[in-house]
């Protein structure tokens, strides 16, 4: 049974043009080409990059946070209270009108006193600041490097100005090894990104987070072992050629630069918006759906492959979103801050928050311009 599945999963039709086999794919003569079983390396070096992480978290990026004066406000704990607590814990952590004043009967606290602890205690469950900037910093590195190196490996190929290139003699394509660690370097940093989510900050676009992760681990995946690799390395270059900036943008804004926040968000979007709806569409998906079909028929792999694509892409849509109403409101002077972020609540919220879970108005200025997600105490 297990055999009969394994030997369909591998079916030559499913993932390879027609008339071609796995046979073609085979090192011969000094060419090397991609294999699926190169693959397994990822998982060791996923756990090897949250080894990796944790110090650097440590001897780098908490050092870094006390360099840059990131500074945590002391949070007032909620005081013991089982039956408030029990409530808490499996009812949900915004009680209705109704259910405070039940509550208070139950506790022999007063409402606002009720609606006071569990405030709190929804504060001591966020991460902290400096939590915040650790993760954001590791997050920075990464790209970063991941950038350069991307750039490094695809800068000098054909393919990297010619998009037709990358098809050319598809899929008998040798690899080189620049190309084998940066598939298997941005592979392993996404395993070690869903292996990590559950203890990472959460934001509220946490299921669009996961969905994203599973989606690109797939596309590279499948993209190595049927030898997509060319389109392969510029899609992954284009996504880093953003995120670092993202990243920097969240570390400035934990520290306070609200200037140099701002900048960094606006260049952000601009690069964002350019490369995931602009380039991404027009270019590499064209290539993509257009270009296989003048040397192949259709295939399932070449469905899947655009279909994972365009999973990427609404994802992109989504996030292009929020990022222009974020723009909108800073370019009108109001507020701008992390439309995926929980807010942390001040004692000061008492009188403003409903206790079914309206926010607070703010109208923070610095030097007479819109804070970017700069409030450490209610944005991330």
């Amino acid at each position: 049974m297990l055999k009969t599945l394994y030997d369909y999963f591998w079916w030559e039709r499913l993932w390879l043009p027609v008339n071609l086999t796995w046979a073609d794919l085979e090192d011969r003569d000094g060419r090397v080409y991609a294999k699926a079983s190169d693959l397994y390396i990822t998982l060791p070096l996923a756990l090897l990059f949250l080894i990796i992480r944790h110090y650097f978290e440590i001897y780098v990026a908490t050092p870094l946070a006390a360099l840059l004066n990131v500074k945590e406000k002391t949070r007032l704990r909620a005081s013991p209270n089982p039956t408030l607590e029990n409530f808490y814990c499996t009812n949900g952590k915004q009680p209705k009108q109704a259910e405070v004043e039940l509550l208070s009967r139950q506790s022999g606290l007063s409402s606002r006193q009720v609606e006071r602890w569990f405030r709190r205690r929804r504060n001591q469950d966020r991460p902290s600041l400096l939590k915040k900037f650790r993760e954001a910093s590791w997050r920075f590195t990464f790209y970063l490097i991941a950038f350069l190196a991307g750039m490094a490996v695809i800068v000098d190929k054909p393919w990297f100005y010619d998009m037709k290139e990358v098809w050319k003699g598809y899929p008998i394509q040798t690899t080189i090894p620049s190309q084998y660690w940066y598939y298997m370097i941005e592979l392993s940093f996404y395993w070690s990104l869903l292996f990590s989510i559950a203890s990472d900050v959460k934001r509220k676009d946490f299921k669009e987070q996961v969905i994203h992760h599973v989606a690109t681990i797939i596309l590279i995946s499948f993209s190595w072992f049927v030898n997509y690799i060319r389109a392969g390395t510029l899609i992954m270059a284009l996504h880093d050629s953003s995120d670092y900036l993202l990243e920097s943008a969240k570390m400035f804004n934990y520290a306070g630069w609200k200037n140099t926040c701002n900048n960094i968000f606006i260049v952000f979007a601009i690069v964002f918006i350019i490369t995931r709806l602009v380039i991404l569409p027009f270019w590499i998906l064209h290539c993509t759906v257009v270009y296989p079909l003048e040397l192949y028929p259709a295939f399932f792999g070449y469905y899947f492959f655009n279909s994972m694509m365009g999973v990427l892409q609404v994802l992109h849509i989504f996030w292009a979103y929020l990022i222009l109403r974020m723009a909108h409101k800073f370019l009108t002077g109001k507020l701008v801050e992390d439309e995926r972020s929980d807010r942390e609540e001040t004692e000061s919220s008492e009188g403003e928050e409903n206790v079914t879970g309206g926010g607070m108005k703010n109208h923070h200025l610095a030097n007479g311009h819109p804070i970017l997600n700069n409030n450490h105490r209610k944005n991330d």
